[in-house]
């Protein structure tokens, strides 16, 4: 599957009205099971469904690494695409809880994070105690520099994308999709599977930080999150409990550094 089509379009404004090529980002449902039971069901831009899948699995605490999994099988039958996992038997008897669900809640992806729960979930996950330096320069072109990884929205105008870079600025890895959650995942995704997910320091996204986002982040052990736009103030709460780096786009072609300046250094 494509991860965007043709489509005819009609196009107008104040002078004239012509017809043109134009395209639409694809937007298909992913089925995810785990150990055979259906754990996450949405809509997603066809492509990186594995690593889509073992990003959501770092982030709902069911692996903490590539080796828990046994099998990650992605496969199309009935023009339904699914994605099946199978556990290391040592690793799903310990969280067979997490995914031996009897039914799916209505956004089986999200973290359902609120304020009262920050400090309880904030337990699961040690604070960042790092050394991570980037200049506020270098910073600001992560953000500005989007565009560059984002052949489909040049397409369509219509993904989100997220980038991993380490603490020099080495591009890790890269995705785009429909959902910004879609694509955090698939980076940090591609670079679980491929052992390299150690290495990433900065998270560059193309959407706001949401709480849920901060801590898909968080449980990749990345420390800096830099953004298109704010966060929200679940985000920052939780940031300040793990002692990480929210940072984005202000006017002027500036940052707004809403929590860990301190890894932010003046240009040299």
């Amino acid at each position: 599957m494509k991860p965007y089509i043709d489509h005819q379009t009609k196009y107008w404004n104040k002078k004239s009205s012509i017809s043109l090529q134009n395209y639409l980002i694809t937007e298909e449902p992913l089925s995810i099971f785990i150990e055979g039971r259906l754990y996450s069901a949405g809509m997603r831009t066809p492509g990186d469904e594995l690593p889509l899948a073992a990003g959501l699995c770092l982030s709902k605490k069911i692996v903490d690494t590539a080796d828990d999994f046994e099998s990650l099988k992605f496969s199309i039958n009935n023009n339904k695409s699914i994605v099946n996992i199978t556990l290391k038997q040592s690793r799903k008897e310990r969280v067979c809880n997490l995914y031996e669900k009897k039914e799916l809640i209505d956004s089986p992806d999200s973290i359902l994070i609120s304020g009262s729960s920050i400090k309880e979930l904030c337990k699961t996950v040690e604070p960042f105690n790092d050394a991570t330096k980037i200049s506020l320069k270098d910073a600001l072109c992560c953000i500005e520099n989007l565009d560059e990884y984002q052949p489909l929205r040049s397409k369509t105008g219509a993904s989100h994308a997220a980038c991993l870079y380490s603490e020099n600025l080495e591009l890790l890895s890269a995705a785009e999709d429909v959902g910004r959650h879609n694509a955090v995942d698939k980076v940090i995704g591609k670079l679980l599977l491929d052992g390299k997910l150690q290495r990433a320091s900065i998270a560059a996204l193309s959407s706001r930080v949401s709480a849920e986002l901060a801590w898909k982040i968080a449980r990749a052990r990345i420390p800096v999150i830099l953004a298109v736009s704010r966060p929200t103030s679940l985000a920052v709460e939780l940031a300040l409990h793990l002692d990480m780096t929210v940072s984005c786009l202000a006017k002027g072609s500036g940052l707004y550094v809403f929590c860990g300046a301190d890894r932010l250094t003046a240009c040299s």
